[in-house]
C-alpha cells in the first residue's frame, strides 16, 4: 500500500483527509488522541476542520499517522531554507 499525496487548501479538507486516514488505519478518536499525545476533543475539532488549532498538535496527528507534511509552489529560496532545516528569521 503506497502513500497517496493529496492537495489541501482548506481545514474541512485537512481534516476530511485525516478522518479517512484514521479509518483506513482502524483507529477510533481516541487512539489516534492517545498516539498523538493530544486530547479526544482536538481530534474530533480537527477532523471537523476547525480553523483555529494550533500547528504543532495537527503536525503531531499527521505524525501519528504516519504522514508527513510537504509544501509546494514555494519560491526556491524558501523550499530549500526549509530542506536544511533553516529557522525564520523576523
Amino acid at each position: 500500500m503506497g502513500a497517496a499525496m493529496i492537495s489541501i487548501q482548506t481545514t474541512k479538507e485537512l481534516g476530511s483527509a485525516l478522518r479517512a486516514s484514521r479509518k483506513q488505519l482502524g483507529l477510533t478518536q481516541p487512539q489516534l488522541a492517545l498516539a498523538a499525545g493530544v486530547g479526544v476533543r482536538f481530534v474530533v475539532e480537527l477532523e471537523a476542520g476547525k480553523s483555529t488549532l494550533r500547528l504543532e498538535n495537527v503536525l503531531r496527528v499527521i505524525d501519528a499517522l504516519g504522514g508527513r507534511l510537504h509544501l509546494a509552489g514555494l519560491p526556491s529560496a524558501a523550499a530549500q531554507t526549509l530542506a536544511e532545516g533553516g529557522t525564520h528569521d523576523a
